[in-house]
This record gives structure tokens, C-alpha cells and sequence, in this order.
């Protein structure tokens, strides 16, 4: 199917139209490989294996990270905030006509689209950076006028994604890509609701740094998703390996050169089982279809920076373009980590707390009460760092 063909589709009709490319994606994944459980070297730094894997795909995809008892419990609270979320987008009371959830915070958390959409494919939105359109395809009629398709600000929202945020197996992580200052960028829980589900275009997701001088592979940073349920190649992530070293795509030639298709024949899906986490390179091409399929998708997606690539850039997508980031900007946001790291260890004290090295010798001014909850957590994505 191509661009000319959207809206023209039923839901049934689309989920037929993938299944031999989901069969031959399903097959390249499996070739690859890149993937398997988090091994640390000898050090306790994350192994070179996976780094280098890493490093030269783009991707890797870790296997059973987080236990099933913490994804009960992200589970539940994800459940709360669908359960509390407004009727659609700017509404004030949720489904029982009770006062929906969030309302105080000053980003409201939950974001609406229309059922199988694409919401930002062929818009100026984000910076342009979904030049084409998926196929959107025509829901069934039962289906309700808007859905949520993504959720905001899980430090604040979720007592169970602060905790999240300061595992000490993903800070290690972040720490062995992106050097010890490490620097937080944004968090956003993406939600494919079974049928309804709607597509994120191709894309790549730095904005600032193309025609730095400077520029290599790793500039604009990475993405965890921490994944609630089975990811199936009809709902997850879909990415092209390799290309976060091709530096900017012209990614509308690229669909034109693929008879305007949006199956890129090259992408593979990265399969999940529940606590698996994946990391992407933000210069990698990847997007999601419509979830024409019966899976429910749950995932936490939270990202982290060089603080080379930060220090002194300027705010871009949604942030303030005037807004440059100084060292007392990026302190800021960062506070939220060390806040993380002791919101977790109170919960889990039988696990070695991770050492986040801007804020060693500073950790007693950062212990999570109440206190801390309304000067550093609340609203803090009002700070992010976005490249």
C-alpha cells in the first residue's frame, strides 16, 4: 500500500496487508540477533560485547531487565492513569464523570489521537521530522473518537516510573554510552491500545546536531522503552539498522524509492517479551504502524544525552528555541536522577543503588519526601533537554 492509498483501508484489510512483511521482518530480527540478558565485565562496566553491538546496529534489545513484581507494579499504575484519564483531549472528568487525573500538573499527561492515526506523519510538528504519512486505516465503527496514544511525565504520574527511572542496571547503561555525566532528556510511555493503536511515521529523532562540525553516530543520544507486555511485530518499534550512522535520510525519497510503500524492506521489528528493555540510537530510522492487531503495547520510553551534546545547545522540539541549556539547566533537570536513585532504593534495599557521578557527595539534599516531590519532581518536564 502507499501514501495515495490512506484512509481508503479497512483495519482488516491493513492487518492482511502486513503479514508477509511481518513474517519476513520477524526473520531478519532473528538473524541479526542483537540481543540477550545485561552482562557486566569484570570491571562491573556493561560488557564490551554489547556495547560494541550496540554501537554498530544501533539498537540492542535486553532481555528480562526488570522482574515481574516491578512490572506489576508499572502495570498497575499505568491502569490508574487510563482508568483517570479525561474523556478526550481537553476534557476535565474522566469516563464516570469524575474529575480526570493530572489536571494540576502544568503539561497535562495525556496525549489524544484519533483511532489508527498518524498523528505527526506529513506535519511541521517536532520539527518536521515525520516527513511522510503511514496508512491510516478506517477503524471499526464502534471504535470511540479519540484514544490515548501517549502518556507524559511518568516520574510524577506514577510512583512506580520514578522508581523506574533510577534502576541502577539502566543508569549503568546509560553511563557505559553516553560517559558518566550523563544527562537526561524526556520520558514518554507510548500506549497501543488493542485495534486502536495509532502509527508513528518513519523518522529520526535529533533535530540539532546534523550539520554540527563535531557530529559522529552518538550525538543526539538514546531511548530506552521498558515494555509492560508482549511487543508482536504488529505493535512494536520498527527500526533500519545501521542507519544511525548515515546522518540525515531523506526519508521521502527513500518511500519514493520504495514505490511509496511504508514497509522499508530493510526494518526489523524488536520483539519483546514483558521487562525487556531496548535501546535505540535517537539517529536511528525507526517508526511503529497502526495496531490493527488484538496486542496491547505499553511502552515506557525515557532517554538520555552526551553532556557534550547538550552544553550550550538550544531548546528544540517543544522546548524553547531561545532557551539555551547551561550547566545550571542541565543541574536542574538532572536533580531528578539522584531524587530517582533514592525513591527506588527505599522501595528496593536490597539492591546496590546506583553512583551517579554529577551529584556524588550531594545525595543527602536529594532524598525523596514529600518536599522533594513539589520542588524537583513536580512538572520537572518543564525542563527537559530535547536536541
Amino acid at each position: 500500500m502507499s501514501e495515495t492509498e490512506l484512509g481508503s483501508v479497512s483495519a482488516a484489510q491493513h492487518a492482511a496487508s502486513m503479514a508477509s512483511y511481518v513474517h519476513a521482518g520477524c526473520a531478519r530480527a532473528a538473524q541479526l540477533g542483537n540481543r540477550g540478558p545485561l552482562r557486566f565485565d569484570a570491571s562491573g562496566g556493561l560488557h564490551p560485547d554489547i556495547l560494541a553491538a550496540y554501537r554498530e546496529h544501533g539498537y540492542y534489545v535486553f532481555e528480562g531487565i526488570v522482574d515481574e513484581q516491578e512490572i506489576a507494579e508499572l502495570r498497575a499504575d499505568i491502569q490508574f492513569l487510563l482508568d483517570h484519564a479525561p474523556t478526550g483531549q481537553g476534557a476535565s472528568v474522566d469516563h464516570l464523570g469524575r474529575p480526570a487525573y493530572g489536571q494540576d500538573f502544568a503539561i497535562n499527561p495525556y496525549l489524544f489521537i484519533k483511532p489508527l492515526s498518524d498523528p505527526w506523519g506529513g506535519t511541521k510538528i517536532l520539527g518536521g521530522r515525520h516527513p511522510t504519512r503511514m496508512i491510516q486505516p478506517t477503524p471499526a465503527d464502534t471504535a470511540p473518537d479519540e484514544v490515548v496514544h501517549i502518556l507524559t511525565g511518568m516520574c510524577q504520574t506514577m510512583p512506580s516510573g520514578l522508581r523506574l527511572y533510577g534502576h541502577p542496571d539502566l543508569l549503568a547503561i546509560a553511563a557505559a554510552i553516553n560517559g558518566d555525566d550523563f544527562v537526561p532528556y524526556n520520558d514518554a510511555t507510548f500506549v497501543k491500545l488493542p485495534g486502536l493503536g495509532g502509527s508513528v511515521s518513519w523518522h529520526q529523532d535529533g533535530v540539532t546536531h546534523w550539520d554540527n562540525p563535531d557530529w559522529d553516530d552518538g550525538i543526539h543520544g538514546f531511548n530506552f522503552q521498558v515494555q509492560l507486555y508482549k511487543c508482536t511485530a504488529r505493535n512494536c518499534l520498527w527500526v533500519v539498522p545501521g542507519t544511525h550512522k548515515l546522518g540525515r535520510i531523506d526519508i521521502k525519497s527513500l518511500i519514493a524509492d520504495n514505490a511509496g510503500s511504508e514497509q522499508l524492506p530493510d526494518a526489523i521489528p524488536l520483539l519483546c517479551q514483558p521487562g525487556d528493555v531496548t535501546v535505540v540510537n535517537r539517529q536511528m530510522l525507526h517508526g511503529s504502524f497502526a495496531n490493527t492487531s488484538q496486542d496491547l503495547r505499553v511502552s515506557l520510553t525515557f532517554g538520555f544525552h552526551r553532556r557534550s551534546s547538550i552544553l550550550g545547545a538550544h531548546g528544540a522540539l517543544g522546548q524553547s528555541a531561545t532557551e539555551t541549556y547551561d550547566e545550571q539547566r542541565i543541574f536542574e533537570r538532572s536533580q531528578l536522577i539522584q531524587v530517582a536513585i533514592d525513591a527506588r532504593a527505599r522501595h528496593h534495599p536490597e539492591e546496590t543503588r546506583f553512583s551517579y557521578q554529577p551529584f556524588v557527595g550531594l545525595e543527602d539534599d536529594y532524598r525523596f519526601n514529600r518536599e522533594c516531590f513539589e520542588h524537583i519532581v513536580r512538572d520537572y518536564n518543564l525542563k527537559d533537554l530535547s536536541i
